[in-house]
């Protein structure tokens, strides 16, 4: 069960040797300072082991927003150095970084200094034309004498101008090959590869490689994937909960925010649950239901158990 709301829309999942962690949509340093950080930064328990990604250039600012995360209570921090869109460009944040390594360790070093949570950073494997491996193994090995000893790395490189971050997201080919090199020549870090891994079978297969694999938007368009996650890779012997079962736990929590938490709508929770039953017979009328009913004056817990009915 998984706190899934408009403000906090957590959609990235972490599978390692020890845990699977959860991951938060990226949050500038700006936005925490000076937007209400409590707004950004609440999570349910239930979604523990959790990271939080931050988006930001200033040492001291990330310092201090990284004393939030952990004050919150988040087991990581993860600084964003992947980012390609124009407004993080603009605000000398997310991919654009991985042309000043140095400013990025720098960064992590003084993040380090002010909490005891790990500080760990997601990348791609290079920029515009600054893509050979060499530059990426800089940008590594200077950023891990900072103290950084997790790299979380996207296997596509960014284009900082003439692609779009949805088409930064598709376009430029995966090279896992350069990833796996990383972790040839980097032993001693933890390496997570990400970026087109849309199946158990194909993390399974990366996992023989790296030390680890994050799942982003098939485990947000296909959350079900996920149950499979405990038994497969974490020896979990109980037999993943079918999606009703799921719901049966989820119905309750959706009440408890429609009544407790001011200013919570509906489909700011059922946005998010849209894909669960991905693939499965009725799932069009699932996805149709919800997007028609959930947004009308009024509209509450009788609208997931309509959207169920045809089910049960």
């Amino acid at each position: 069960m998984l706190d899934w709301t408009d403000r906090h829309c957590r959609y990235f999942h972490r599978l390692i040797s020890q845990h699977a962690f959860l991951y938060s949509e990226m949050v500038t340093t700006g936005a925490l300072i000076h937007g209400g950080h409590h707004r950004f930064l609440q999570f349910n328990a239930a979604e523990k082991p959790v990271a939080f990604q931050l988006g930001g250039s200033n040492p001291r600012e990330l310092a201090i927003c990284a004393k939030m995360v952990e004050d919150y209570g988040y087991d990581e921090v993860n600084l964003n150095v992947g980012c390609p869109s124009d407004r993080v460009q603009n605000g000398r944040f997310g991919a654009c970084l991985m042309a000043e390594p140095e400013l990025v360790a720098e960064c992590v070093a003084a993040m380090r200094q002010t909490v005891s949570i790990p500080v760990t950073v997601k990348s791609r494997i290079g920029i515009d034309d600054r893509d050979s491996y060499e530059e990426l193994a800089h940008f590594v090995s200077t950023v891990a004498d900072a103290g950084c000893e997790t790299f979380i790395i996207h296997a596509r490189k960014a284009w900082l101008s003439g692609l779009s971050p949805k088409q930064n997201r598709d376009i430029p080919p995966l090279r896992y090959d350069v990833v796996y090199q990383i972790k040839q020549d980097f032993p001693g870090l933890e390496i997570i590869m990400n970026g087109g891994i849309t199946t158990l079978d194909q993390a399974e297969a990366v996992l023989q490689h790296v030390d680890g694999v994050m799942v982003g938007r098939e485990a947000y368009h296909n959350p079900y994937m996920m149950t499979d996650v405990d038994r497969r890779f974490y020896g979990e012997s109980k037999e993943p909960r079918s999606r009703e079962m799921i719901m049966d736990l989820l119905i309750p929590y959706i009440q408890q925010q429609l009544e407790l938490n001011d200013g919570v709508r509906l489909n700011s929770i059922s946005r998010h649950i849209l894909g669960l039953f991905h693939g499965e017979p009725g799932a069009r009328g699932w996805r149709r239901y919800l997007s028609e009913n959930v947004c009308k004056p009024g509209a509450g817990i009788k609208v997931i158990l309509g959207a169920l009915t045809p089910r049960i």
